[in-house]
């Protein structure tokens, strides 16, 4: 890698709640500080809702193909991709984008829940619980090519519709469950390979970070998910990555107090893409 491209997509794709383009927002600066670079804006933000599938999909089409778009500039560049985004909808592009140009690398997908409902099966109707299941070709949302759901680990997941749990064990996608184990299970999976990086927040506790869009207990502590991408940026190339569901609190002490416990956990995955770089240079 020759540098990295960091990334604040702000338009609306699935969000429900105002915290997620607040969280974009307020992560934006820090993480361009701590890596010597401004954070290239795409898309402007919009009101957040509760909509259906196809609404969302169609009116964020475009912000879409645009994070996709981004990814794979970066990568085509010889860049890493950091891209920040209020939910994970962006995935259903992204993930395309990165394997397209890295077929070696595998996608680490770090999520409380499994986003691998389809329209078909899904009961809240969220575009964002069925991204990956998009990505890996289960069904169709017409925008990106899919990928080899067998290059999917899924760790951290503890929140599972029924049906989508069949889905997954139907699956080749390794599934990794919040536990003491996490950790070496999930290196196992990766077997060192090359990386790209989707990190839910809510992948965490909410006693440690509460400041999700969906909190589900019994995740993965903070200094837990430091430890476990401190291990895999050791042994991996991290090729890019993208964070999302950092619902900003109203209050600013606690939206600084959130804001630094996100940087705390990225810190081994921003310093492995800025060695990277430095590497190549």
């Amino acid at each position: 890698m020759s540098g990295v491209s960091l990334i604040a997509h702000r338009c609306r794709t699935s969000d429900r709640t105002p915290g997620a383009a607040s969280g974009v927002q307020e992560l934006a600066p820090l993480v361009g500080k701590r890596l010597g670079r401004e954070p290239r804006e795409i898309g402007t933000p919009s009101d957040p809702h509760v909509g259906d599938w196809r609404e969302d999909l169609a009116n964020s089409r475009g912000c879409l193909l645009e994070a996709g778009g981004q990814v794979d500039d970066a990568l085509s560049g010889g860049n890493a991709p950091v891209l920040l985004a209020g939910e994970g909808s962006i995935a259903v592009t992204t993930l395309g984008a990165a394997l397209k140009n890295r077929p070696d690398a595998k996608v680490l997908w770090l999520d409380a829940h499994g986003d691998f409902n389809t329209p078909e099966i899904s009961g809240s109707g969220y575009l964002g619980g069925m991204a990956l299941a998009a990505a890996c070709g289960v069904w169709d949302a017409g925008l990106a090519e899919p990928i080899d759901p067998s290059r999917v680990v899924l760790a951290g997941v503890r929140d599972l519709d029924p049906r989508e749990r069949d889905l997954l064990e139907e699956s080749p996608v390794t599934v990794v469950g919040a536990s003491l184990e996490t950790l070496v299970y999930t290196q196992n999976a990766l077997d060192r390979a090359s990386i790209f990086v989707h990190l839910d927040l809510d992948v965490m506790d909410p006693e440690s970070f509460p400041t999700t869009q969906f909190p589900t207990p019994g995740g993965l502590a903070a200094d837990k998910l430091y430890d476990l991408l401190e291990a895999v940026a050791g042994e991996c190339e991290v090729i890019g990555m993208e964070v999302t569901a950092f619902d900003a609190p109203d209050d600013e002490l606690e939206r600084q107090d959130a804001a630094s416990v996100v940087l705390h956990v990225l810190d081994p995955l921003l310093e492995a893409v800025q060695r990277g770089a430095r590497v190549s240079n």
